[in-house]
């Protein structure tokens, strides 16, 4: 019988991608499958984050709901960026903790947990050995449509409020025929849309080949036209992209390549010049517009979501205007959005602060419902529209997929290039094909359509 890891994932995108390698990881080296009952598992991992507030005290909640499975054997793990800052000191302050690791030695957990069993001792592993984990990933195994795919690691920008370059390093980028291979495998397994990942996807640069250290260095929009090659792939996605690097032969692929959806997650932080300076990021509101105006330039249809910082020290109610400026001018169509929290180890962790969490929060509100106001108006002009979109799988009521019907109708499931979820019914072999559906309804956060005419490949295609 087969061992299984629990494994809980808090965070970005990144970690969610982090997770499903160590389930490859473990698999391919002690035969582990990936189980959702913590009771049943035989090794349980949290893999972390610590942009939110009070991340090390959640960790150490969570360890404590687990301490009683170290009575049956249970191998208890932290990874992420919590286990990269902690290190030995969640050893400290939980004993019974087996493993701690970064995101960038996650590869070496077969070999961490061999260390466990013969020292009979914690393993502590924390180090940033550059790009090294992505050569000793057993090839990705995928079920469905869609998969992700991680370019780079780390980033060098130094927000001020920031702890990624801390927890991950400084800006790693994978080579560019290892991103190429990786992601022609997906195609193979049926992968018909790839989202490339990156705490600054779009700083991405590496040499041609890998023989070649020096001369020309393939940037970002090479590497998308490189992927929009390969066949079998219809959609290409990105996350998450920095406006310093958005850079005009990025813009200018957005015309030379169709595969690359309209749909852009763009972080800008705030509105405000002045705090956009103190947090470092480079770049001013009006610059960030023009961005923005240039890419729909050549996509009218351009969606583009970002994530919002706000409450930030020294924050104006005259700076949370320029906010709303800035989101009503831009148009936001989905966000993440969230009160200021000082990390730990930040330059922005020492400043001032006097204004009151009630005043934080009620901009914060302002925010979220100006955002939720374009949401509703963005998806109600949809309606009536059609819209092509790749179906993923059975639609999810209460966060509970519904079953799939072997013979008849299903509800269905898929996103539009706008990111968009799209109910619809329709039958399972729809499941992995782009098609046409009419939007005949919107909500808050998803819309139901009807399909427009099956594609002929569905007639052939399976789940």
């Amino acid at each position: 019988m087969s061992k299984k890891v629990f494994i809980k994932t808090f965070g970005c995108q990144m970690n969610v991608y982090d997770s499903d390698k160590m389930v490859d990881v473990l698999r391919a080296a002690e035969g582990y499958e990936r189980t959702d009952d913590v009771e049943q598992a035989d090794l349980v991992l949290f893999n972390t984050c610590s942009v939110r507030e009070k991340a090390q005290e959640k960790v150490f909640s969570d360890l404590g709901r687990v301490k009683h499975l170290k009575e049956r054997g249970v191998l208890i793990g932290v990874g992420g960026c919590v286990a990269s800052q902690e290190g030995e000191a969640i050893v400290q302050r939980a004993p019974y903790v087996d493993l701690v690791f970064g995101p960038q030695t996650l590869h070496r957990l077969p070999q961490m947990i061999e260390q466990q069993r013969l020292q009979r001792r914690a393993q502590v592993d924390i180090r940033f050995p550059e790009i090294e984990k992505f050569d000793h990933l057993p090839p990705a195994r995928v079920e469905g449509a869609t998969a992700f795919v991680s370019i780079m690691e780390g980033c060098s920008k130094y927000c001020s409020y920031c702890v990624v370059p801390y927890t991950r390093g400084e800006e790693v980028s994978r080579p560019l025929e290892d991103v190429l291979v990786e992601v022609a495998g997906l195609a193979e397994q049926g992968v018909r849309e790839v989202t490339l990942l990156g705490q600054n996807v779009n700083a991405w640069r590496a040499p041609m080949s890998r023989e070649q250290s020096d001369g020309e260095l393939a940037d970002f929009a090479l590497l998308l036209e490189y992927v929009s090659d390969i066949p079998g792939i219809e959609r290409i996605r990105y996350t998450t992209s920095h406006p310093n690097e958005f850079t005009p032969r990025l813009i200018a692929a957005y015309e030379r390549l169709p595969k690359l959806v309209s749909h852009l997650h763009l972080p800008v932080q705030h509105g405000s010049d002045r705090i956009l300076m103190a947090m470092k990021r480079g770049y001013t509101a009006m610059e960030y517009r023009s961005i923005v105006k240039r890419l729909r330039a050549v996509r009218p249809d351009m969606a583009i979501s970002s994530d919002f910082i706000v409450g930030f020290p020294g924050e104006t109610d005259e700076d949370a205007e320029q906010l709303i400026r800035l989101i009503e001018d831009v148009g936001f169509d989905n966000s993440f959005s969230f009160i200021f929290s000082p990390r730990p180890g930040t330059p922005a962790a020492n400043l001032s602060d006097d204004t009151p969490h009630a005043v934080k929060l009620a901009r914060l509100q302002r925010v979220q419902q100006t955002i939720d106001a374009n949401m509703r108006r963005i998806s109600d002009a949809m309606v009536g529209q059609t819209h092509r979109i790749l179906v993923e799988g059975p639609a999810r009521r209460a966060g509970v997929a519904l079953p799939l019907k072997a013979s008849g109708l299903s509800e269905l499931m898929g996103r539009t290039e706008c990111n968009r979820a799209v109910n619809f019914l329709g039958t399972s072999r729809l499941v992995g094909q782009l098609l046409d559906v009419r939007i005949t309804e919107s909500f808050s956060h998803s819309l139901r359509g009807e399909v427009q005419v099956e594609p002929a490949s569905a007639a052939v295609s399976t789940i």
